[in-house]
């Protein structure tokens, strides 16, 4: 249902990442979909989340550098695509990244979501 596509790697601070996760179709339209930040010894964070009725909502700590975005007939092989742009990219943005899909998004993050495998990011400065 879930499945992280491509993204993920080494930068160093001020640098650029893209993220994306592919969704199947009979939750593409009608669910809440996030991307969460975790490091070790610290709780899973989400940084940005899309609700179905494309309300927006990013974390603090990435307003103005992450833009989150959904593609469904951009891409040449028409995948519905949830993307996360990550520009300006500071050391304390590393860890693992997933993404996740919930019927309502007061429920994104739990563990009964839709979950992406995770992929690193580590930026160095």
């Amino acid at each position: 249902q879930v499945q992280l596509e491509s993204g993920g790697g080494s930068v160093q601070a001020g640098g650029f990442l893209r993220l994306s996760c592919e969704i199947s179709g009979d939750i593409w339209n009608r669910y809440c979909m996030g991307w969460f930040h975790q490091v070790p010894g610290k709780e899973r964070e989400m940084v940005a989340s899309v609700d179905s009725d494309g309300t927006i909502t990013y974390a603090d700590s990435v307003k103005g550098r992450f833009i989150i975005s959904k593609d469904d007939v951009k891409n040449p092989l028409m995948k519905r695509l949830l993307y996360l742009e990550m520009n300006n990219l500071k050391p304390e943005d590393s860890g693992k990244y997933s993404c996740a899909a919930v019927f309502l998004c007061y429920n994104l993050g739990a563990s009964n979501n839709y979950w992406s495998q995770e992929t690193q990011v580590t930026v160095s400065s």
